[in-house]
């Protein structure tokens, strides 16, 4: 016997998929349980909410409270900008330097 019998999904013409019987057992899925969809790799990959969420903590969870994550990135992103701004600069001076005024 086929051991993915029972695991196949099609998509249906409105876009939805049913999760075979076995499947939803496997997982303790239950009706009206909230599933995370995303791609990774090229395939699908659906959670339930509540593993993402203690997924994350388990990552997270070794953060400082007073260590504000999301500020750290704002920080470096605008860090970063200055600096291709700065390129961007010298690139442009640097292709204008050889330019005679009567050129134009």
């Amino acid at each position: 016997m086929d051991t993915n019998a029972g695991r196949k999904v099609r998509v249906g013409r409105q876009g939805r998929i049913v999760i075979p019987a076995r499947l939803r057992e496997e997982m303790g899925l239950g009706p009206g349980d909230e599933l995370l969809g995303r791609v990774e790799d090229g395939r699908l990959v659906l959670e339930r909410r509540e593993d993402v969420v203690r997924r994350l903590r388990s990552r997270f969870g070794n953060v400082p409270a007073d260590r504000v994550l999301s500020e750290e990135l704002i920080s470096e992103r605008r860090e970063e900008a200055k600096l291709e701004a700065a390129r961007e600069a010298e690139r442009k001076a640097g292709g204008d330097a050889g330019r005679d005024d009567d050129s134009v």
